[in-house]
């Protein structure tokens, strides 16, 4: 049985903040699946009054953001998502997402089984292939599947239910009132009773009739809102989640790449390409775009035959590029402040950050499986913008989509990292090239050097006032290209994204539609600039908030410094929404802001407000020498966050337990680019070439207390969580460090090139004459 659904507009209450029953239209299709249409409604409200003299416009980001946008243009496709009630009794749906660790199967299979009334462990939630018909409706990123998804996948469920117990009190003999629906089976009020299983076909239509549902009331929920353990955990830790190179495709043998030693570089010749194809194991060795393919009989004869290959590279697209030359082109690249400060009356704040490349690689490197054969294709891959995918390979290979088929795999991390498909797409063109079934692998190497990194960026903030109030902000972002190319899921965006002037164009809109100042500084401009696109760059965690809000967050507190007020107290007077006064408040409480602490320790606090959702994060560091000089065996150690707390609102956590994973893995992750994960480019390459020297924070730099506050639910529907805590992070911990030394920190990492109140950055070794030297220390 099938639904297409859409909300009655009718219906709903002008005053859509209150948590009213709404009746949503769907169609009950003929067959065994439901597919599902809701249109969401998004409610524009006027920020809070705040005690600020000089009150701030909402900006663009604060009226319509990148994830009302995302989850609008899904609507037109949402009718096409389908879940299955099986003979077995169990629930079957495949999500039009990836999923990458954030927890998107778990909290998903939660909506089902909430308006299903279906235990857990009976919801099955599986990735879907590739739809081309789903548009912008496959596309993972902004925070956006349980937003988008939400109301979809209830009504689906809902749906469902009715169904069921329709068919049911047709088999009983009873009316559908008299009727209860619990844990998969129907029971009538005599205690007779029918699982959803041997109701399934029976509640199958033979035509497609037009339907109306309403869904659970806040009020009524058991499940969502409850926290729930991940429903692939037990596969996780047993080893049994398979993911791409899991998977036993037929006569797909390993495959490796060597590729060439500076950024983008291409391959002039190649002298033993006969005496490599001879090696014990290997099958092929073929020239491809981005290098040398070799296919062998496993991954370690690979490794010898890319170590073995002599080759004359090109030069590459950043060839001779330092962090010093990158820097010089941003500087010139920034766009001019337009406010000057008016000595005497008024006062200024003026500073400049520089945030250094960090590389976007995720655990689990970058690899794809594929078969091509004449006249089709098929690949296996984590891919969070699939469609896109599957429409430039068909092109590459001279294939009409339908002829492509993408298989989604469940990755492991992401980031941004896969919304890109390089692994996908080369392992077709290696595939064609040999007309053999590849297994790709990227060593770390390749993900440091050659993959894609957060772009090196800095930002230019002015912020002037006078008797004790803000009266403007600046702040002038500028940016190595960002590169966008994955579209919005779909290929006419993907390609108008790549287009000379198209690439600036969609940066800037995707700024303007994340960007935003929780703070009623006054006249108040965010503005962006982008150059240089020589690099390998992507939406490496939320973009450009992390270093946007953390410049912002350093220049509160110098504001608060400098106009002699609590850098708590400061940013509370001047917040312009109540929720995000409320998280503030709930950290410097637990954390218990304003304790006394030995000198050379500090707390710093920050707020970060984005897609429709809230985070306040109170750190504490330890930069006194007997820290920061700790010796652990080949580690860096560095200053210490020694406590956070983080008080989060979506506002409805589907999953608390996920919500707080999630927030765990952004303070992580907003720790190390603070500050010890950047890369150092020399060259015309990266240094780095994997986790020995790229500095991601280690057990020994994690905050021994750590503290998540998942705030009640303060409206209806869930916001934006998987990036919050990057950027809230980043801002906390660089205003407690700010505070710990006594200096405004304006580098980050805060270990990249001059050290600031620590050791010096241990010696990164060279790179090797063949870019594979070393390889087992990358694995």
């Amino acid at each position: 049985m099938g639904v297409h659904s859409r909300t009655e507009r009718d219906e709903i209450e002008a005053d859509t903040r209150e948590f009213t029953r709404r009746r949503f239209l769907g169609y009950v299709v003929a067959a065994s699946t439901l597919t599902v249409a809701a249109q969401l409604g998004e409610e524009i409200v006027a920020p809070a009054e705040a005690a600020a003299a000089v009150p701030s416009l909402p900006g663009p980001a604060e009226i319509y953001d990148l994830n009302d946008m995302l989850t609008h243009a899904t609507l037109p496709t949402s009718n096409l998502i389908t879940l299955r009630i099986d003979a077995e009794g169990t629930a079957s749906f495949a999500l039009p997402r990836a999923e990458v660790g954030q927890g998107i199967t778990t909290s998903s299979a939660m909506l089902i089984a909430e308006e299903l009334g279906l235990p857990l462990e009976k919801v099955r939630v599986t990735l879907a292939d590739a739809r081309p018909e789903l548009l912008f409706n496959q596309l993972t990123g902004g925070s956006n599947t349980t937003i988008s998804t939400y109301t979809p996948i209830r009504v689906a469920a809902a749906i469902a239910r009715g169904r069921l117990l329709k068919a049911a009190a047709l088999e009983l003999g009873e009316v559908v009132g008299s009727l209860t629906a619990k844990a998969g089976v129907i029971t009538s009020a005599a205690g007779k009773s029918l699982t959803y299983g041997e109701l399934a076909e029976k509640a199958a239509s033979v035509a497609t009739t037009k339907v109306s549902v309403a869904l659970k009331e806040p009020s009524e929920f058991t499940v969502i809102g409850v926290g729930h353990g991940r429903v692939d955990a037990l596969e996780a830790v047993t080893g049994r989640k398979k993911f791409a190179m899991d998977l036993q495709v037929p006569d797909a043998l390993p495959t490796m790449v060597c590729r060439a030693p500076t950024i983008n570089g291409t391959v002039r010749s190649v002298a033993n390409l006969d005496a490599v194809r001879a090696m014990p194991g290997i099958t092929d060795v073929v020239r491809i775009s981005t290098g040398v393919a070799v296919r062998g009989r496993t991954f370690g004869q690979c490794i010898d035959a890319v170590r073995a290959l002599k080759v004359t590279w090109g030069p590459g697209s950043a060839e001779d590029a330092t962090d010093a030359t990158v820097l010089q082109k941003l500087r010139k690249a920034e766009l001019p402040l337009a406010v000057p400060p008016l000595k005497p009356a008024t006062k200024a704040v003026d500073a400049r950050f520089t945030f250094h490349f960090a590389s976007n690689g995720a655990l689990e490197t970058n690899c794809a499986v594929a078969d091509v054969r004449k006249d089709s294709a098929e690949i296996w891959a984590s891919l969070k913008s699939p469609i896109v995918a599957q429409e430039e390979i068909a092109l590459h290979l001279g294939l009409p989509p339908s002829a492509v088929k993408v298989h989604v795999t469940e990755g492991g991390g992401s980031f941004g990292r896969k919304l890109f498909h390089d692994a996908a797409r080369e392992a077709a063109e290696i595939s064609k090239a040999m007309g053999k079934p590849v297994k790709l692998m990227w060593h770390r190497t390749d993900d440091f050097r050659q993959g894609r990194t957060h772009p090196m960026a800095t930002s230019r903030v002015r912020a002037t006032y006078a008797l004790g109030e803000v009266l403007t902000y600046e702040q002038r972002h500028t940016s190595v290209a960002t590169d966008f190319g994955h579209g919005l899921g779909e290929i006419i965006t993907s390609q108008a994204a790549q287009l000379p002037v198209g690439d600036l164009t969609f940066a800037e809109t995707i700024f303007a539609l994340t960007q935003q100042s929780p703070y009623h500084f006054g006249v108040t401009t965010q503005l962006l600039n982008e150059t240089d696109k020589s690099f390998n760059t992507g939406s490496m965690r939320n973009i450009y908030s992390p270093n946007v809000r953390c410049a912002q967050e350093l220049v509160v507190d110098e504001l608060a410094k400098r106009i002699g007020k609590d850098p708590y107290a400061f940013r509370r007077r001047l917040l312009k929404e109540e929720r995000a006064r409320a998280v503030l408040d709930k950290v410097a409480e637990v954390g218990k802001w304003g304790r006394a602490m030995p000198s050379g320790t500090a707390q710093g606090i920050a707020i970060h407000p984005e897609y429709h959702a809230f985070v306040a994060l109170l750190a504490e560091i330890d930069c006194r020498p007997e820290t920061t000089g700790r010796e652990i065996p080949d580690a860096y150690t560095g200053p210490r966050v020694t406590k956070v707390v983080c008080a989060v609102d979506v506002g409805l956590a589907v999953n608390p337990s996920g919500l707080e994973a999630q927030m765990m893995g952004g303070i992580a992750d907003g720790i190390a680019i603070t500050l010890s994960s950047g890369l150092h480019l020399r060259n015309g390459h990266f240094l780095e070439g994997s986790w020995d020297h790229y500095f991601y924070t280690r057990q020994w730099n994690t905050p021994p207390e750590l503290e998540i506050i998942v705030m009640p639910p303060t409206t209806g529907k869930p916001g934006g969580a998987g990036e919050l805590a990057v950027a809230g992070a980043m801002a906390a911990v660089a205003c407690a460090y700010g505070r710990a030394t006594g200096t405004m920190p304006t580098t980050f990492p805060v270990n990249h090139g001059e050290p600031l109140g620590f050791e010096p950055l241990p010696t990164v070794p060279p790179i090797p004459a063949s870019p594979t030297d070393g390889l087992s220390r990358a694995y």
